[in-house]
């Protein structure tokens, strides 16, 4: 990303109030396996998690810029997150930035960028799987606070019982240095259950850094062939796009075959 005179003054203020700046790019599947060898990327080294959203099957919390999901890793914590995007940092109640858990950030992609509040609360292990195979419910993945936080942040009601699960998407996720890149880079690779693939490469850096970060890194990923972000979350929007067709047309389907009566 070029930087044209002024920019960083811009890039300042919209970060302004956020507590760090997140800059992403995707990596197109026709170039994974080039990044992979390149970083010398390998499922030996990797984190292994997998992810569940929920949502409507028509993604109306999607369209009203929240997002509900919970994450299993693999010999780690488990734990849920809300988030809303794009937020005004001036309006968070000071209860939220006390909490553990909570963050403001600053995402950063070709379009410009977008401040996100989110509410990351653990999860006691096995209960992702018992609300997946229904046996508890979706609420029981997430705590009062973070119900408060959407309500206070977003004023859209969620009924989480109701909601649909999205997923699992199996992610491997890499944090590692690059003597070319001044920041630390996470690296996380998206599998399907059709086996398409989206990896996305990122780094975080201190808002007096955006400016640079922005331009730096973007710069710094054209060598591996990565995607310039040109849509806000790129990564969310090609998981839930395609669990939520899916959802529909299994619902489609059901209503075809049922006899009239």
């Amino acid at each position: 990303m070029k930087l044209e005179p002024g920019t960083q003054g811009k890039i300042t203020k919209m970060v302004f109030g956020a507590e760090a700046i997140e800059i992403k790019a995707t990596i197109p599947d026709t170039q994974i396996e080039n990044a992979l060898i390149r970083f010398n990327l390998s499922l030996d080294n990797d984190e292994e998690r997998y992810i569940y959203f929920f949502d409507t099957p028509t993604l109306d919390l999607l369209k009203a810029g929240i997002i509900a999901r919970a994450r299993r890793v693999i010999g780690g914590e488990h734990d849920s997150t809300v988030k809303s995007r794009p937020v005004s940092p001036v309006d968070v109640s000071d209860k939220w930035r006390k909490a553990s858990g909570f963050k403001i950030e600053a995402d950063a992609s070709e379009k410009g960028v977008v401040k996100s509040a989110s509410f990351t609360m653990p999860v006691a292990k096995g209960l992702i799987k018992a609300v997946v195979e229904g046996e508890k419910s979706i609420v029981k993945l997430f705590t009062k606070e973070q119900e408060d936080f959407l309500a206070e942040m977003t004023n859209y009601p969620i009924d989480f019982a109701a909601l649909a699960i999205l997923g699992p998407l199996k992610a491997n996720r890499w944090k590692f240095e690059d003597p070319a890149c001044p920041w630390k880079i996470t690296a996380e690779l998206w599998r399907r259950e059709d086996g398409e693939r989206l990896m996305e490469a990122s780094i975080k850096a201190p808002i007096v850094q955006a400016a640079v970060a922005i331009g730096g890194f973007m710069a710094f990923l054209a060598e591996v062939g990565a995607a310039r972000d040109t849509k806000q979350q790129t990564k969310t929007h090609w998981a839930l796009d395609y669990y939520a067709k899916k959802l529909r047309g299994d619902k489609e389907a059901t209503q075809a075959k049922s006899p009239k009566k």
